[in-house]
């Protein structure tokens, strides 16, 4: 590009349509950002940082995944898909039954078992939504004409940025919760509904 980037407005309405295209559909709930959400309401800001890191570097690899056409040469094997598929929900039920047997904050021992960096990893690229989000965003910004000034790198950059943007925000809203969650009653009511969602975000992903 020959000119000054604040000079080209078709970039800039490019990058804006992009922007808001993935924090409409990358932001909305799914796996991923229930789980952070309810991991930040059960476990705490601080102790939840490395799993939502973990969620945000499993979802930079499926962005990468899917902008390199990885996920089309799994797609091309028959029975890999399904095997994907039960591994992921059984994963994911395991993540809500911790966070619903979460015990209250006032009762948790600084070194309570809570969801690791590795966990969040995991769960993130095996969230059926992630690819499914990331390759609608990824394909939309691809087809629009003029698109392609916007460069693959510029594209991959932006989306990274608008994960971990969207991955703290969920994470700072549950852990919004925290502070209900030190009676009893109020952190098994919290915990239950966050795991139940979790699973229903889950069901609507992989049968939606």
């Amino acid at each position: 590009m020959t000119e000054p980037l604040l000079s080209q407005p078709d970039l800039w309405r490019q990058l804006l349509a992009l922007v808001l295209a993935s924090a409409v559909v990358m932001g909305s709930p799914g796996p991923a950002t229930i789980s952070v959400t309810a991991v930040g309401a059960a476990f705490g800001l601080r102790h939840s940082l490395g799993y939502a890191w973990g969620i945000i570097l499993g979802t930079i690899a499926v962005l990468l995944v899917v902008a390199t056409g990885v996920m089309a040469v799994l797609h091309s094997v028959p029975k890999l898909a399904p095997l994907l598929a039960v591994a992921s929900a059984a994963y994911i039920l395991y993540l809500a039954f911790k966070i619903a047997t979460a015990p209250p904050l006032a009762a948790r021992a600084a070194e309570a078992s809570r969801p690791t960096w590795l966990a969040g990893f995991l769960l993130a690229i095996a969230n059926p939504k992630a690819y499914v989000a990331i390759a609608a965003v990824f394909a939309g910004a691809s087809s629009k004409q003029g698109a392609a000034e916007l460069g693959l790198w510029l594209k991959l950059a932006v989306l990274a940025l608008m994960i971990v943007a969207i991955h703290a925000l969920w994470l700072v809203a549950g852990a919004g919760f925290a502070r209900f969650l030190r009676r009893p009653a109020a952190s098994r009511i919290i915990n239950l509904v966050f795991a139940a969602t979790l699973v229903l975000t889950t069901a609507l992903a992989v049968f939606g």
